[in-house]
């Protein structure tokens, strides 16, 4: 008869705890005393499609859900972290004598508070500091584990950290696509959202496999002196069918608590101390480079590119967390500023040590990583093998390294070599950095909008394309921007610097009132281009009227900073500018027409007057 799934969690539990005794007795064949390992293990069984997941330690096991109406996974944690940023392991270690404590903790360089570990949702939030809560023996540094449960740790056993596996057992359904088993390796710096987003590239589960331990490698190399144990399954679940006596959750796992789901090793994405330490000694050794010179004009970099390499680079970028908050505008800038490579088999893309600047996508071929050890003198291979970038636009594979270069200049921690002739795509940090500012300049450019009273018509997704299609335009010192009396049909926000704003005939009266004879300069240059405006005898009574005008408050010139905006009447329809804007010092605005919003977002007058 099928087991029920009491039965089979029972044996799970068995099967974990008697696996412990024994190792503990095999002393003749292993050194259990400090040699903990953890375990996760996924069973499939009746009655119905159904699961049992074990767990004991910090590897992880996650669902993948169809998301409706998508190709997108969303992740189901099938298991939970064994670590102390769980309060309810913490308190287990405790009552058995243990220690929690941060290294940072145990050398006094920071407070003992377990409240900010609480405050973490695991498995998604980023840890910036990478230094996790540890457990240690009340009467020295040892074991210092970062896990709370494991197999065969005679020494952390004492402390309460045992082998008894946590157990979660679930009824697959119709949108359960993906199963994924791994390591904490692959964890350390992968949410569960960014592994199921590689794996959904794929049709074949080797493949994502692959290409989800490459990116882990990657980060590994680029965050740390060492690499973690990064293993990985991937299971894809094809045509499900549900049971018809289908009973039990249908969005959590049975036997998974709040508490537990929010007790997770959270995601880091920040260098460890000695790799900070490392890569600064490094840069103390190699020659000081000048500061980047980040005013250029990016156009002249940008290169149309086919819909099927942005469909490439697309999916390469798709999981990474750097490219995961970019704007539409943004991605499309990326796709364009993307450098295409050739390569032969021999090249070397990157050599270790040296100061990195660009980030590359594998468009095809394979490409070596070597690593030379410290204190190891090179012999111009490179160094050892540790791993192989496969690149197949037929396989839709298109791994990536070098996303650290992206955020700020650091040696290079090994050496990619071409180990066939291939084509790279290649972006440049200042590149990457210029876009960056300009998604930052937008969504400081949408807390500014939302406030006038002609945009208060728009859902944020009709302000976001507003934004979007708003055109950077610079002007030096000095130059006129628009001109009262003038027709236009264009609005300005000011991004970076200022502008003067004055209106008829008050640029005489400036020039007579300004302090800076550089403002003065500046004014009368305003004014001569305006003069072919004015009738002879307005002027000539201006310049009469003009001792009362001086004694006036009335109409003087004004300064407009970054985030005022001129022109918001243009927003509604195409007339004349109310004012003169001149630019004092560079500046750039944010700009768009009346045809591109009526184009975009449609007539905002007509919803004026239907309002």
């Amino acid at each position: 008869s099928v087991l029920s799934t009491e039965e089979i969690q029972r044996a799970c539990h068995n099967a974990h705890v008697e696996c412990n005794r024994m190792m503990h007795r095999a002393t003749d064949k292993l050194n259990d005393s400090l040699s903990g390992t953890t375990a996760i293990s996924v069973a499939f069984h009746g009655p119905g499609p159904r699961i049992t997941v074990s767990n004991v330690g910090d590897s992880r096991a996650i669902l993948g859900k169809k998301v409706e109406r998508s190709k997108l996974l969303r992740p189901l944690p099938l298991s939970c972290d064994h670590t102390s940023y769980r309060s309810d392991e913490r308190d287990r270690v405790k009552s058995c004598g243990g220690r929690i404590l941060s290294l940072d903790q145990i050398e006094g360089l920071e407070p003992v508070d377990e409240s900010k570990w609480d405050s973490i949702t695991l498995g998604e939030t980023v840890d910036e500091s990478g230094d996790p809560p540890r457990v240690w023996s009340p009467h020295g540094e040892y074991p210092g584990t970062a896990f709370t449960r494991s197999l065969g740790d005679m020494i952390a056993e004492e402390l309460g950290v045992f082998a008894e596996p946590e157990l979660t057992s679930l009824e697959l359904k119709s949108e359960d696509k993906m199963i994924v088993v791994a390591s904490d390796g692959v964890f350390e710096f992968l949410t569960n959202q960014a592994v199921l987003d590689i794996c959904t590239k794929f049709d074949d589960p080797l493949a994502a496999c692959r290409a989800v331990v490459a990116e882990s490698y990657e980060l590994w190399l680029q965050y740390e002196l060492r690499t973690d144990d990064i293993t990985m399954i991937c299971i894809f679940l094809d045509d499900v069918e549900e049971s018809s006596n289908a009973s039990g959750p249908k969005d959590r796992a049975s036997g998974m608590s709040s508490n537990m789901i929010a007790g997770m090793r959270p995601v880091r994405n920040e260098m460890s101390k000695e790799k900070s330490r490392h890569v600064v000694k490094m840069k103390a050794a190699l020659p000081q480079l000048p500061d980047e010179n980040e005013d250029f004009d990016i156009s002249a970099l940008l290169t149309e590119k086919s819909p099927d390499d942005k469909a490439r680079i697309a999916e390469a970028i798709r999981a990474s967390v750097i490219f995961k908050d970019i704007s539409n505008q943004q991605r499309e800038l990326i796709f364009s500023a993307m450098e295409p490579l050739s390569v032969k088999r021999g090249d070397w893309v990157i050599r270790q040590g040296e100061m990195g600047d660009r980030f590359y996508i594998v468009d095809n071929g394979k490409f070596e990583v070597r690593i030379v050890p410290d204190g190891t003198d090179p012999d111009g291979s490179g160094g050892k093998l540790v791993h192989l970038y496969v690149g197949s636009r037929a396989t839709h594979a298109h791994p990536s390294f070098g996303e650290l270069a992206l955020m700020y200049s650091a040696p290079r921690a090994a050496s990619i070599i071409a180990q066939t002739d291939g084509q790279l795509w290649a972006l440049h940090r200042s590149v990457f950095k210029k876009i960056l500012a300009q998604q930052n300049i937008r969504k400081d450019a949408m807390k500014e909008l939302r406030k006038l009273d002609v945009l208060k018509s728009l859902v944020s997704n009709e302000l976001v394309t507003l934004v979007e299609s708003m055109e950077e335009v610079n002007f030096v010192d000095g130059a006129l921007i628009v001109s009262e009396g003038e027709v236009g049909e264009a609005f300005y926000l000011i991004v970076k610097g200022r502008c003067r704003k004055l209106l008829q005939f008050y640029p005489i009266f400036a020039i007579a009132s300004c302090n800076s004879f550089y403002d003065q300069i500046i004014l009368v240059r305003t004014f001569i281009s305006h003069i072919n405006l004015l009738c002879n005898h307005v002027l000539i009574s201006f310049l009469i009227a003009l001792p009362e005008l001086r004694s006036s408050t009335q109409g003087a010139p004004s300064v407009l900073h970054v985030n005022n905006y001129f022109g918001k009447n243009m927003l509604l329809m195409k007339g004349n500018y109310d004012a003169t804007i001149v630019a004092i010092g560079p500046t750039k605005c944010l700009k768009v027409t009346l045809p591109v919003v009526e184009m975009k977002i449609g007539s905002l007058l007509h919803r004026r007057n239907a309002a």
